[in-house]
């Protein structure tokens, strides 16, 4: 069987989503596209799997004017989004220290619920494109913040480019009692989930033989990418 061979793309300029997907051991380029992150959806599934698409078709539509496109450069493009509620408030990114505090605050004591949504989209050799969207969730128990520990916390500004204002890895330890669900899903990328929707997304559901891993190429001309 003729494999397409893809290459990997992460719409993505987090250095924890890079992280993550490199433990998969398959190589990849970042290419991201700056979008407003704005969903006319309310429930907070629809709004993350909304944004998370936004993300990854602004790169693929970047990649369309690629001149390797469908014959030497087949795209294969992850996007990702995560967000956090306390029943359906949102709580992105604060814009603040002093509206990190008022998350966390608001946080504090109670289970919370992260998710992450995660777009696949993919160009064949035939010229055929095809996506999925697909979401993780978490529950996460803070205790209750006592202010040394929210002030220590906020010192390191850590909470400013995470939603819900913390992140699990380092410091945000102190302030968390329990996580039921993926942890690398709070850390803003499923992981486990991911690798079992990619295989499904390339046709190998269940492959336990890494056949899969075919699909890729061993290394990307980066240059392909030039517009």
């Amino acid at each position: 069987m003729q494999l397409d061979k893809f290459s990997l793309i992460l719409a993505s300029r987090s250095p924890r989503r890079k992280e993550l997907l490199g433990w998969i051991d398959i190589p990849f380029v970042i290419i991201s596209e700056d979008i407003d992150e704005k969903s006319d959806f309310t429930n907070p599934v629809a709004v993350c799997n909304d944004i998370a698409c936004q993300k990854g078709m602004a790169v693929m539509r970047r990649l369309e004017k690629t001149k390797g496109l469908t014959s030497d450069f087949l795209p294969l493009v992850v996007s990702s989004d995560t967000i956090v509620t306390l029943g359906d408030k949102i709580y992105g990114k604060p814009r603040s220290v002093q509206e990190a505090s008022v998350m966390l605050m608001e946080l504090s004591g109670k289970t919370h619920r992260v998710i992450t949504s995660v777009y696949i989209s993919s160009i064949d050799q035939r010229g055929e494109r095809k996506s999925k969207v697909f979401s993780c969730e978490t529950d996460v128990t803070f205790t209750n913040i006592s202010m040394d520990v929210l002030s220590n916390y906020l010192e390191t500004g850590d909470s400013l480019d995470k939603a819900g204002a913390y992140g699990i890895q380092g410091k945000g330890l102190t302030f968390i009692s329990k996580v039921s669900g993926s942890y690398s899903n709070v850390v803003g990328f499923p992981l486990d989930e991911f690798i079992a929707e990619l295989k499904t997304f390339l046709g190998f559901k269940g492959d336990q033989s890494g056949l899969w891993r075919e699909c890729f190429v061993e290394s990307i001309d980066e240059s392909l990418l030039a517009l």
